[in-house]
């Protein structure tokens, strides 16, 4: 009997097993143009199925999501990309256009099915043009199966999405950037948390100094801040998740640490701050213990870090539910840092260590790729370049163009990996001038890639600029970050094979370089590039490709258009 009982017990676990991922979640999206006022002014503003933020999706590890999503923008195409999810066996699902896909054209559907194979707080976005920046976005937060058990407590949980408004039109804003001489878009007018923000009123215009009037809300506005509300002496998780287009930000809670426990959907060794800098395309979860006096309420606040801000700061309530959400709190908001103080920025990225458990980087890489990040003209046109070559997307999706052959779709010569090591990053460019081109970096199955993103001096002036660099189809380990030009042969010594935490998003610092990781081990094509997205639409970003031939049968509605769309219509199948 004891024998059966073990038998049927095995059996059992089995079939739990079997059935992670069995879940299909079906979601219709309807992306068009809507009338919000998110920051209490009215604006055009992307959203989906009525809403803005788009729908939060949430899933379990091993479900399959099955979105359909539908164009309804009448004069444009569209794509989303779901950020942080790595598209294993579905790389045409990635939703980048010109890479993993067509552009959806106006009143088409496209069906986005992939799987979520591991927990996170992640999100998803336009990636077609600067649709990011008109308010294309939403959460996407995959959990653990309900059998199994986070590695730290918690009794409660908020998401925040945090992102920028601008009061011109991304369309306005594309225009600009590709004119001649170029016009730079400035810095956003208003932050938003979850959405909301406000620009003609302040939350707090009685504890700071401004000469905006204290907001007074009578509910249900569509600018009014979203409150925390908790329980005194308990534990919550917070999930913050950064779609900014520009804006690099610190968050801070009056008063209260918070406790990193993961970043980009990897568990990280815990440490406590009193406050955290996020960049465009970063997310973080931190545990907040809510142990301050329960008859007050404290501030949430997000401000400008990285460039010199002309935006306010995006604030809303943490509530003690022991007092009214409606009493302010009793001291002005936590102070933002000094935009410009790269050496906290610093310290504080520095203590991002992977925890224990997690898989460490091979020892040795077998391919390196150093990336100088310059800003460069073309034809006077200003534009952001990769070891001098602007990226300008092709008509024909690399993925289609590489699986079938269509060679004469993109550049065939790769481009530079490597470039002067007499470049004085310090200074500005001696020749100021790039090419514009397509090219692909071919790597091999399994092949463990180095990548060394360097920075410099921008064209004109002195000044660096930071940059949060964001790979497709994978996490990487960022296995240092240093000073000035990289020394070859030299600076791998330097490198964290020991602790180095997997991220899909790491950032390079004014006049510096970072060494990242990776195992090419994802077949399919993808974009490695600046998540700033003037800095992307201005050319700064490069394509990785590997073993393309080993991707299955890609769906016909990913190729439709170009010369796999030509070959489609010769055919009849691919």
């Amino acid at each position: 009997m004891r024998f059966r009982g073990v038998f049927l017990w095995c059996i059992w676990l089995g079939l739990i097993e079997l059935s992670i991922g069995a879940t299909v979640r079906h979601y219709q999206f309807d992306v068009e143009y809507m009338i919000r006022k998110p920051d209490c002014l009215e604006h055009v503003v992307m959203g989906i199925n009525g809403q803005f933020p788009g729908p939060t999706i949430r899933a379990e590890v091993g479900d399959t999501l099955d979105i359909a999503l539908t164009n309804k923008l009448f004069t444009e195409g569209t794509v989303i990309h779901w950020h942080g999810i790595r598209q294993v066996g579905t790389p045409w699902a990635d939703g980048t256009a010109a890479i993993s896909q067509c552009a959806i054209n106006p009143g088409e559907t496209f069906h986005y099915r992939f799987k979520v194979d591991r927990p996170g707080t992640y999100f998803y976005h336009g990636h077609y043009g600067m649709q990011r920046a008109a308010g294309l976005y939403g959460s996407l937060i995959v959990d653990l199966p309900k059998w199994k058990k986070e590695p730290f407590h918690y009794d409660g949980e908020f998401n925040l999405l945090l992102s920028d408004l601008w009061h011109t039109s991304s369309h306005e804003q594309e225009v600009g950037l590709s004119s001649k001489p170029m016009r730079w878009i400035g810095e956003p007018q208003t932050l938003l948390i979850n959405g909301r923000g406000q620009f003609n009123c302040s939350l707090a215009a009685k504890f700071i100094n401004t000469t905006l009037p204290q907001c007074e809300f009578k509910g249900g506005e569509e600018c009014a801040p979203q409150i925390l509300h908790v329980e005194p002496n308990k534990t919550y998780r917070i999930r913050i998740a950064s779609t900014t287009s520009l804006a690099s930000l610190n968050l801070a809670i009056s008063n209260h640490k918070l406790v990193v426990v993961e970043a980009d959907g990897n568990y990280v060794q815990p440490f406590a701050v009193d406050d955290i800098d996020i960049y465009s395309g970063e997310s973080y979860s931190v545990l907040l213990r809510t142990d301050q006096d329960p008859k007050k309420n404290y501030w949430l606040s997000i401000g400008v870090r990285g460039r010199k801000p002309n935006t306010p700061q995006g604030l809303t309530i943490l509530n003690y539910k022991t007092i009214s959400a409606s009493v302010f709190p009793t001291s002005p908001p936590p102070v933002t840092p000094l935009w410009n103080d790269f050496e906290r920025s610093k310290a504080f990225t520095k203590k991002i260590i992977a925890k224990m458990g997690t898989p460490k980087p091979p020892r040795y890489s077998d391919h390196k790729v150093l990336l100088l990040n310059t800003q460069n003209l073309f034809d006077g046109f200003t534009k952001w370049a990769i070891n001098n070559v602007s990226l300008t997307l092709p008509a024909t999706p690399y993925l289609g163009a590489i699986k079938y052959n269509l060679n004469g779709t993109f550049d065939q010569t790769p481009p530079p990996e490597n470039f002067p090591q007499d470049y004085n990053i310090f200074d500005n460019p001696v020749n100021p001038n790039a090419t514009i081109g397509n090219g692909v970096y071919m790597f091999h199955l399994n092949e463990v890639i180095d990548v060394i993103l360097q920075n410099t001096n921008q064209l004109k002036g002195n000044g660096s600029e930071i940059h949060p660099w964001h790979l497709h189809g994978h996490d990487f380990w960022v296995l240092g970050y240093g000073e000035g030009r990289f020394q070859p042969g030299v600076d791998e010594k330097k490198f964290n094979l020991t602790h180095a935490p997997l991220r899909n998003t790491a950032v390079i610092f004014p006049y510096g370089w970072t060494a990242l990781r990776f195992k090419a081990d994802n077949p399919g094509v993808w974009a490695f590039h600046c998540h700033i997205e003037p800095h992307l639409h201005m050319g700064m970003g490069v394509i990785f490709a590997e073993a393309v031939h080993k991707v299955g049968k890609i769906p016909t509605e990913a190729l439709t258009c170009g010369a796999t769309g030509k070959l489609y219509l010769n055919k009849g199948r691919y």
